[in-house]
């Protein structure tokens, strides 16, 4: 299959202001998951160009806040949404970003990143792997307990060994898709609440 840029969902997103077409992918996992809540204080893993933020934005309210952190650039949000260009593999980095900021909890961890591709599937699945063992790192050390981290992955071989280990320090491992990726992606989505 041809990857077509501008599909139903591209233009959903362009219709309703979002930034990307990922929002939807969001909306869906938060419908089955009842992920988001006002107040509370969400980090965007890789977040650029911000579609995750702007949903998330909304949904946490006035007394609600939202991280977004990426290698590159994000566009302002909205007034209870911060961004910065940090390195999310860097935890000392994001520690310091997160103090700055005046942030010491974090109720949910979002992550829809993905490796820069090879075009190489073993390779980039791999990065995959690598890219969310960092995530979940991270989310562990910042997370209140029954805290929740949400993490796009590519499938492939190391996707097992991934899951044991997870299994091992949360408290709820699960594993979707959703309707919104697209037929020929490798990508699952995993839902991890903190012990």
């Amino acid at each position: 299959m041809i990857y077509v840029p501008n599909d139903k969902w591209s233009r959903k997103a362009k219709e309703e202001g979002y930034r990307a077409r990922s929002v939807y992918k969001l909306r869906e996992l938060d419908e089955r998951f009842k992920l988001i809540k006002s107040g509370m204080t969400v980090l965007d893993a890789g977040a650029a160009p911000g579609s995750w933020m702007q949903y998330t934005s909304q949904k946490v309210g006035p007394t609600g806040k939202v991280i977004g952190l990426d290698l590159q650039e994000i566009e302002p949000i909205a007034e209870n949404a911060i961004t910065g260009k940090v390195d999310i593999t860097d935890k000392e980095s994001v520690k310091t970003f997160l103090k700055k900021h005046d942030v010491s909890r974090i109720d949910l961890v979002l992550s829809d990143l993905a490796p820069s591709t090879s075009g190489i599937r073993d390779i980039d699945q791999w990065r995959s792997i690598e890219l969310s063992e960092s995530t979940v790192s991270l989310a562990r050390s910042l997370m209140r307990r029954g805290g929740i981290c949400v993490l796009k992955i590519l499938r492939g071989a190391d996707f097992d060994s991934f899951l044991f280990q997870a299994k091992k320090h949360w408290k709820l491992v699960k594993v979707t898709t959703v309707k919104t990726s697209r037929s020929t992606s490798k990508e699952v989505y995993v839902v991890l609440k903190k012990i």
